[in-house]
């Protein structure tokens, strides 16, 4: 009975202690974010200071940040004695797609991220048959795989430090604007497997100071030309 009364003593001890205003949330901290400011993200997620650390509904503040489409994943953790955490992975705009008079930016993955009025300064992709426009759904098209095998495109790309303002997509090959009077022409796997090639050739361009004409992409075998027509 002793040993009851002592242990039934440690647990009103300690749930007291733990529901006492030491716990109670004074700082909240925001981690990995990029596009939102850790004040937006707070907002975002509802989540103040007060109250006790352990009442925190944290699996309800991750819901309504997976709501925005710009959230890919977050973690909102209690840091003892009295802090929340937020860690963010945030998805970046990557690309726009013109819809109408107005465009639709997405990200590396195809993701809808919302409606601009104007064109950002993100590579523009046209040609596309659109199927779905809803924001926070990716992006569905009739040339799918072209559209998939584009983004990946742009992110070797980049990689390569080599930049497209605008991409024309049709039903076989794609054509890629370096200038607007320079342009890479071929299918996305193409012009992946022949970076190398591409690199060199408009290194020798930019020497010669030329910024028009079509880089050919034949195959995947390394068949690369450069033509100073225009077709």
């Amino acid at each position: 009975m002793l040993r009851f009364l002592l242990f039934l003593s440690l647990c009103v001890g300690l749930y007291f202690f733990l529901t006492s205003d030491f716990f109670d949330v004074k700082k909240l901290t925001v981690e990995k974010n990029h596009y939102f400011t850790a004040e937006q993200l707070i907002d975002l997620a509802k989540a103040k200071t007060g109250g006790n650390l352990f009442s925190q509904p944290v699996g309800e503040m991750e819901e309504r940040m997976l709501k925005d489409p710009y959230v890919k994943s977050v973690s909102v953790s209690r840091k003892l004695p009295n802090e929340l955490m937020i860690t963010v992975t945030e998805r970046e705009e990557y690309a726009a797609v013109p819809y109408g008079k107005k465009y639709l930016v997405i990200d590396k993955e195809g993701m809808i991220l919302r409606e601009a009025e104007s064109l950002p300064p993100l590579p523009l992709l046209s040609g596309l048959t659109l199927s779905n426009i809803r924001i926070g759904t990716p992006l569905r098209v009739e040339e799918n795989s072209l559209l998939t095998g584009t983004l990946e495109m742009l992110e070797m790309m980049e990689k390569n430090e080599i930049y497209f303002k605008k991409i024309e997509i049709s039903s076989v090959v794609i054509k890629a604007y370096i200038y607007d009077g320079l342009l890479c022409e071929g299918t996305p796997e193409n012009i992946m497997k022949n970076m190398d090639e591409i690199k060199q050739v408009l290194y020798d361009l930019y020497k010669k100071g030329t910024e028009r004409g079509v880089i050919k992409v034949y195959g995947d075998d390394k068949d690369c030309a450069f033509s100073p027509v225009i077709e």
